[in-house]
């Protein structure tokens, strides 16, 4: 078994401080296990990456997100070092970071989607796109950042989106109801977890990572067959898109005309937070595997694609 564990962590993205907690607590984890961890934090610096990871060490972890560390960049530098890494590997992690990409891939997939279409920043500030309810998100952020929910009587979205400031943006249809994630290892879909707001209308930054901010069901209480579609809608998503290690795929349920509703794949994370507030540990737990047992396996199962 691989010994020597180089964590990636940090980051240059709007997620950096969320990456720096998840690092850290996988880290601690393989330490108690008896991994030899080297812990790096990432900046734009490729020369002092490559020193960090001077000798290479047997495996990295890649505790990063967003940009620089799930789109596809660090993947391919660790690719060209050859050094096995965690999660997902160069096309699946563009991919899934590019949203109307990974959309594109899903509906040739056949999975279930909101009605959507990809704009400019200047479409966004000439008017309304989609009857409201709707979504605005930047094309390539994570963790909720720069997400909007333009409501039927939000009368100060027409001042904010004349200045919005993401050039590429996809602009959804509202889905009502409830929020899913399903955790995917490897193969096989883990669970489902629902998530329940504690402070916010909405599943936002703060509900995320702030203690207290969200309740975790888990299993999510729906109808049965809503819960082996929901299932079934990420392993093929996960499979669609290429991915490998871990997953977290983000579902909408519309229960709101009764039970079974309608399932809404929306996106999947090919790099999941792994901090004390995250949802695939939590959905792992209940799977029957622990915190340290879950960072071990993607340990062991890292690789190149290349």
């Amino acid at each position: 078994m691989s010994r020597r564990v180089a964590v990636l962590m940090g980051g240059w993205s709007s997620e950096r401080e969320v990456s720096l907690v998840s690092g850290r607590d996988c880290g601690v984890a393989l330490q108690s296990l008896g991994f030899d961890v080297r812990n790096v934090d990432v900046t734009r610096d490729l020369e002092a990456l490559v020193a960090a990871l001077t000798p290479p060490p047997d495996v990295v972890f890649n505790a990063l997100h967003g940009t620089g560390g799930e789109d596809g960049t660090i993947q391919g530098v660790l690719e060209f070092l050859r050094i096995p890494y965690t999660h997902s590997g160069v096309l699946a992690s563009a991919a899934a970071m590019h949203k109307p990409t990974a959309k594109a891939v899903f509906a040739a997939a056949g999975l279930p989607l909101a009605e959507g279409r990809v704009v400019s920043r200047q479409e966004l500030a000439a008017g309304d796109l989609l009857p409201r309810p709707f979504v605005v998100k930047p094309a390539a952020e994570g963790s909720s950042v720069g997400v909007r929910i333009v409501r039927p009587n939000d009368n100060s979205w027409a001042e904010e989106a004349r200045s919005w400031i993401y050039e590429e943006n996809l602009v959804e249809r509202f889905i009502p109801g409830r929020e899913l994630t399903v955790a995917v290892m490897g193969d096989r879909a883990l669970g489902v977890l629902e998530i329940r707001p504690n402070n916010a209308t909405w599943y936002d930054y703060d509900a995320k990572y702030a203690p207290g901010g969200s309740t975790h069901l888990v299993p999510a209480p729906i109808h049965p067959r809503a819960y082996e579609e929901a299932l079934d809608i990420s392993a093929r998503a996960h499979r669609a898109l290429g991915c490998r290690g871990v997953s977290r795929a983000d579902l909408r349920y519309d229960d709101t005309s009764g039970e079974p509703g309608r399932m809404v794949l929306i996106e999947v994370n090919t790099q999941p937070g792994m901090t004390p507030t995250s949802l695939v540990p939590d959905i792992a737990k209940h799977a029957g595997i622990g915190f340290a047992e879950l960072v071990r396996w993607m340990v062991e199962n890292a690789r190149c694609d290349s």
